[in-house]
């Protein structure tokens, strides 16, 4: 399954606030999206229904709360949406409960970033020379 172009530019932001560009690159940049995508047709297969479900809902809720999708939010608004679905405190309805959404979309993007390159994320090792690992 893929994501429709506004599923994919949701997951880039959302992503990229989970974990920030800052002196080293974000997720996006790290290479977290192609982790996922090649994860969707792995290991992931059996929850991207509930994937693909959270990303339209969080850019419903964005539309419900700020009347732009989540893409086009300022940083500090999309904090908000994100963490007020972490709460479950959403207005729209949801395919997939917030909560489950939410922590799937965090594991994976931490997955993504700090895994084996060679599993398409952590580009560079980008992540390991940011937390000083050296590999033996």
């Amino acid at each position: 399954m893929k994501l429709t172009e506004q599923q994919q530019q949701t997951l880039r932001a959302a992503v990229d606030r989970i974990i920030p560009p800052d002196d080293y690159p974000g997720a996006w940049q790290s290479g977290v999206g192609d982790y996922l995508a090649r994860q969707f047709e792995g290991d992931l297969r059996l929850v991207v229904d509930d994937y693909c479900n959270g990303l339209t809902a969080l850019d419903a809720e964005s539309l419900a709360r700020f009347q732009q999708s989540f893409n086009k939010l300022s940083e500090e608004d999309q904090d908000q949406v994100l963490g007020l679905v972490e709460a479950g405190e959403v207005l729209t309805t949801w395919e997939v409960a917030p909560h489950r959404f939410f922590d799937l979309l965090v594991r994976t993007t931490v997955e993504g970033f700090y895994s084996e390159p060679e599993q398409g994320g952590n580009r560079n090792a980008i992540s390991w020379q940011m937390v000083g690992f050296e590999e033996a």
